[in-house]
This record gives C-alpha cells, structure tokens and sequence, in this order.
C-alpha cells in the first residue's frame, strides 16, 4: 500500500508533538537550544510527569549530541550572582506531581556539542529514571521560542532581569558570564 505524502508527513508531526512515555512517567513539550549557532554547549527543557502512585526521580541524560551532558540548576549566591550548577542526585518527581526543566531553572545540560544545532534539527536523547529506567525521545531545536515570563509553576522566581552567570560543574573550574538570565552560554566547559 503505498501513503499519500501528506499523510506521512502528518503522521510525522503527530510523533514529534505526541508526549513520550515510560512506565508512568510522561515527558511533554521538549525542546533543546543552543545561545548561538556556533556555541559548544546547548540544553533541553520540558515537562516531566508522574502519572504513578510511586516517586520518581531524574538521575542522567544521554545523547550523542555532546561530549558530556548532565543535570543542572541555577542558584543564586549570596552576592546575587546567578551560578549554573550540577545536580547530582538528579531531579525528583513526585507520584501524581511532575517537575519542570525550564530555561533560568532546571535543565539537561549538553556540554562540548559534537555538532552544530539549527533551528528545525531534532535530537536524540534518552532520559533515565530511577524507577522508570530510560526513555528515549526525539527532541526539536527551537531557538525561537521565548522564555515564558508569565509562567506559574510554583516556584515563585522571577527571570525577566539580567544576572552575571557564574557555572561551577565540581571540577575546580568555574566560569562567569555577564548575559541575560535564561539564556545558555556559547562557551566551552572542558
């Protein structure tokens, strides 16, 4: 039987915005970007949900779309210096709750990019859960999209001003950036 080009492209598009599952956890409206065309790190952001009666926790990312990719947060110091920091015991997510990796927030962090990402290019990444195991879901680079300042999490931030970024990732290293909050740093973390 042969498909109608529109249909495949329509059955393509279903699968990109369809929510990715695991076990209970559900994963809706990701998207990775990058701060410029040629920058060697990027993130991704979206909605984790646990549909389950049992906790749940976020403990890797990977995908071969950088050298090292890891979880991390923004916090801010005591001289309101805004620090990007790993999270090494990853990201909980509540049964019947979900947790938001959002830009200026919480966040898979890739690190020493293996290519270049466009506006328009999907990547690969598999997410690991504690209890779910992995879940590997195609994810769409938009370096469109706006930080959505309007938002109402819960979390009680605000990230419409600027703050100096400083990022510690544990290794003696640690790198400041003047820009604005939210955005990710073109720069490379080796």
């Amino acid at each position: 039987m042969k498909m109608k080009p529109t249909l495949l492209a329509a059955l393509g598009a279903f699968a990109v915005a369809a929510p990715a599952f695991a076990a209970d956890i559900r994963v809706e409206d990701p998207f990775a970007r990058v701060s410029s065309i040629m920058a060697q790190s990027g993130a991704a952001f979206m909605r984790i949900e646990n549909h389950g009666d049992t906790d749940d926790r976020l403990i890797a990312a990977q995908s071969d779309v950088a050298q090292r990719i890891e979880l991390h947060t923004h916090i801010e110091d005591d001289a309101g210096v805004m620090r990007m920091v790993e999270v090494e015991a990853g990201f909980a997510v509540p049964a019947g709750g979900g947790h938001m990796l959002e830009r200026g927030g919480d966040h898979v962090m890739f690190m020493g990019l293996t290519r270049q990402l466009e506006h328009g290019d999907e990547i690969t990444l598999t997410l690991v859960f504690e209890t779910a195991g992995e879940m590997t879901l195609s994810v769409p680079v938009d370096l469109e999209r706006q930080p959505d300042h309007g938002h109402s999490h819960g979390h009680g931030h605000d990230h419409s001003h600027d703050h100096d970024h400083s990022h510690d990732h544990g290794n003696g290293h640690e790198h400041e950036h003047g820009h604005e909050h939210g955005h990710e740093c073109g720069h490379s973390h080796d």
